[in-house]
């Protein structure tokens, strides 16, 4: 599978996979063969482009749950960087836009299956408040609410199987965080 590779400012495509026996690096569309021996948990032995290396890789922890960090230690140095699921990108992209939108019709970004509905009709939520959560490619996806707003129509049930762009609630702007009292 894809992922997303950031180490410092610098992002890059990765995908290691095997064909016909062969393990194979695609680094930023660019196919490279490698030759990848573990020699012990942690550690690994390359040889890429005729170029023998040593790998030690160690998880780190990250702020962000849906980053996976790793600490890589090679022959020049030690490496920080971060691994991520492109389709997490993808929707954290669509969810920003959806917010710039200016919320009103919650549609679902991705097909999927709503695990849990955390609001109902009626119900006043805060920008930021998880609202839905939905199952899409085995992951669940927090949805929140794009500003403060008054739920005027839920359009989904518990269970609910649904395609890309299905309504999934409607939202009524409102000016300030409702009162606690």
């Amino acid at each position: 599978m894809k992922r997303t590779l950031t180490i410092g400012d610098e992002t890059h495509e990765i995908e290691i996979h095997r064909h016909h026996g062969n393990v194979f690096m695609v680094w930023d569309g660019e196919e490279i063969p490698l030759d990848l021996v573990k020699v012990e948990p942690t550690s690994y032995s390359i040889i890429m482009e005729g170029h023998s290396v040593g790998v030690n890789v160690d998880r780190v922890r990250t702020m962000d749950p849906d980053l996976h960090g790793f600490r890589t230690s090679l022959y020049d140095g030690a490496y920080e960087f971060t691994l991520q699921d492109p389709h997490k990108t993808l929707l954290a992209a669509a969810m920003a836009r959806a917010k710039l939108a200016g919320g009103g019709l919650m549609k679902a970004l991705m097909p999927g299956k709503v695990l849990k509905l955390l609001v109902h009709e009626g119900e006043i939520v805060e920008e930021g408040q998880p609202v839905l959560i939905l199952e899409a490619m085995k992951m669940q996806n927090e949805y929140t609410a794009p500003m403060n707003a008054k739920v005027t129509r839920v359009h989904v049930e518990e269970g609910s199987t649904l395609e890309i762009n299905s309504p999934m609630l409607t939202l009524m702007a409102i000016e300030s965080a409702p009162t606690k009292e």
